[in-house]
């Protein structure tokens, strides 16, 4: 890999390849700690959206690995306002090993890969979110095991950044894949498109629906997201009225198969997309999700930089 911007991006067995690398660093570092691969590397963090998981999961993986990670603030650097994508990624390459950028426009970290002498890291952007769709592979194979083909994923809610990267991962290993959303909160028919090309070279099975509950029948995993994400804030009451059929519930749950895992990226928002009672409940692995975060991103690190 020389940037780590989509997983459409990568083959199948880039894609195994890092989550075998994530599972063995995990074990190592449950042992005991992680061996200093990246002593003496830097990695800069260029945020435009805050962020609990993605900071935190990344300042770790990278101090876990002997490395050094520096925050950089919306504030800092006003990315694109203050000085240009192009020269921002000529100025910070120049002083780091690695740049993540958590982003609104996905063009932004197109364009800092593109003039980057570094490998460049998308934390975040409207497009989709790869190291959120790594860590929940990462989460399903050690709740699922290796063999995914058959396994069916159902995303309820938006049709979003974090459902096309689940998208992306779930038809690149093999696994099935349901996204049920509103009418017009679709994903993006070329996302879909590429969803499609994927499946069909491995075998998925792909279903596109306005009814959650056909979404959820006999899903080893259901997922679901905010309904209104940062920089949609206005849209929130709109959204929060068409979204409420929507909602992952005990009644949706119960219509998927009896060991179905429960999965969100967070942050939730309780009483809204998902209930009280599933996100605390048996099925939820909310919170092994959020730590597979530093531990997939370790993964990316080790392979662009070790």
């Amino acid at each position: 890999m020389k940037h780590f911007l989509s997983l459409s991006d990568l083959q199948p067995a880039e894609i195994w390849d890092l989550l075998e690398e994530a599972i063995r660093l995990k074990e190592e570092w449950k042992r005991g700690g992680n061996k200093p691969l990246l002593a003496g590397k830097a990695l800069g963090m260029l945020f435009q959206k805050p962020s609990l998981r993605t900071r935190v999961s990344f300042e770790m993986a990278m101090q876990h690995l002997g490395g050094h990670a520096l925050y950089l603030s919306p504030f800092e650097v006003q990315l694109g306002k203050r000085e240009s994508v192009p020269d921002v990624a000529r100025v910070l390459s120049r002083y780091v090993d690695v740049i993540m950028a958590r982003v609104f426009a996905h063009s932004d970290v197109v364009t800092l890969a593109e003039y980057s002498r570094v490998p460049v890291i998308n934390g975040l952007s409207d497009y989709n979110h790869p190291c959120q769709g790594l860590a929940d592979l990462l989460t399903i194979v050690e709740k699922k095991g290796k063999d995914l083909k058959g396994r069916k994923l159902a995303f309820i809610g938006d049709g979003n950044n974090v459902a096309t990267s689940l998208l992306f991962g779930a038809t690149k290993v093999g696994m099935d894949y349901a996204i049920a959303t509103p009418p017009g909160y679709e994903l993006p028919p070329e996302v879909w498109s590429l969803g499609e090309q994927f499946a069909a070279e491995s075998g998925s099975r792909l279903m596109a629906t306005h009814d959650p509950a056909e979404a959820a029948a006999d899903a080893d995993v259901i997922y679901t997201d905010v309904w209104a994400s940062m920089g949609q804030e206005d849209e929130a009451e709109e959204r929060a009225r068409v979204f409420a059929p929507y909602q992952v519930n005990a009644d949706l749950v119960a219509k998927a198969r009896p060991d179905v895992i429960v999965m969100h990226c967070l942050p939730a928002h309780r009483g809204q997309e998902i209930t009280d009672e599933v996100a605390d409940g048996p099925h939820s692995v909310l919170w092994d999700q959020a730590e597979n975060r530093m531990h997939a991103q370790k993964a990316i690190l080790v392979r662009l930089l070790a």
